[in-house]
């Protein structure tokens, strides 16, 4: 593996493991509502887009880490739908 797609490996685990953190939270204590809907929202279309370009670019950095943040960012809207987010966005 060359050093640049270490690099990006290392740098998508970072970010994405920041999601983390916050589904526990809003998983153990039901609630969400201090959070946006809209700013996820937006992230995920990012990230769709970033993993479309990473699968145009054949790049396993960009399809691994947004494939796997899309979805826990998906996971935090979900929670937020559900324990109830802010409605003001």
């Amino acid at each position: 593996m060359d050093p640049w797609t270490a690099l990006g490996l290392l740098a998508g685990f970072l970010t994405t493991i920041g999601f983390v953190p916050q589904i526990i939270k809003g998983y153990r204590s039901k609630r969400m509502e201090d959070l946006s809907l809209i700013m996820p929202i937006l992230i995920g279309v990012g990230m769709l887009i970033w993993l479309i370009y990473g699968i145009w670019l054949d790049s396993l950095p960009l399809i691994l880490w947004n494939a796997i943040a899309l979805t826990l960012n998906m996971i935090i809207i979900a929670l937020i739908l559900k324990y109830g987010g802010s409605k003001k966005g």
